[in-house]
């Protein structure tokens, strides 16, 4: 983290895994300098609570035809956002929730 606070998530969406559709969360700051490592397998959001830049590493190059994502709110996975009112961009707004996903077998 180089400025600022976010709320970081990664959720389990290999079909198969004994933690299937769980998450984890930390809160990165440039104050705490934790870091959380996303393996293979797993999706990944963030919000942020303070103004923030940061960094991070993918194990591939970008591929934007291959993104994908689920909705924020969604109630199968239903992470606890540590926000009531998050602006959510029009791409995120219109995610597929985690039970229509087209999900890999497990990893």
């Amino acid at each position: 983290m180089i400025k600022g606070k976010i709320f970081d998530v990664a959720v389990d969406i290999r079909k198969g895994s004994s933690t299937y559709g769980k998450w984890v969360s930390a809160i990165l700051s440039e104050d705490n300098k934790k870091m959380l490592w996303i393996p293979p397998g797993f999706a990944h959001g963030f919000c942020v609570l303070e103004d923030a830049e940061f960094l991070y590493k993918a194990t591939k190059e970008y591929a934007p035809e291959l993104e994908r994502g689920v909705i924020w709110n969604d109630p199968t996975i239903n992470i606890s956002w540590p926000i009531d009112k998050p602006i959510i961009s029009e791409r995120d707004k219109n995610l597929p929730h985690f039970k229509d996903i087209k999900i890999k077998e497990s990893i």
